[in-house]
């Protein structure tokens, strides 16, 4: 199964699971869409955007089950994969924290990245 991946901060996560739907986060709502990455975009996406910040966690979801789902050229020209709309919370495959170890974010075996 190929995974795409969500990185936000725990609460946002926690707000989602008893909404039951994940609406973004402010950088998300700003542009309109839900940012996600590929496994080969998540370590730099971490690196680009949440460096040095804790208490973060990593969302998998399958990559062909999510609705509204669009690969947008972004950083570098790669496609990226955006969401226009919200995502169920029942989609993630997993959530796992993503904690930071020597001032990098450490992520966990299953992602893949």
């Amino acid at each position: 199964m190929r995974f795409i991946f969500k990185i936000c901060t725990g609460a946002e996560w926690a707000e989602a699971r008893a909404s039951g739907v994940f609406g973004g986060s402010a950088l998300d709502h700003r542009d309109g869409f839900i940012h996600l990455s590929a496994a080969a975009q998540a370590r730099e996406t971490a690196a680009r955007h949440f460096a040095g910040q804790g208490e973060l966690v990593l969302i998998a979801f399958a990559g062909d089950g999510l609705a509204n789902l669009k690969w947008e050229p972004s950083r570098g020209g790669d496609l990226f994969p955006h969401v226009y709309g919200t995502i169920p919370v029942a989609a993630a495959a997993w959530v796992k924290d993503l904690p930071i170890v020597d001032g990098v974010h450490q992520f966990p075996d299953e992602a893949g990245v």
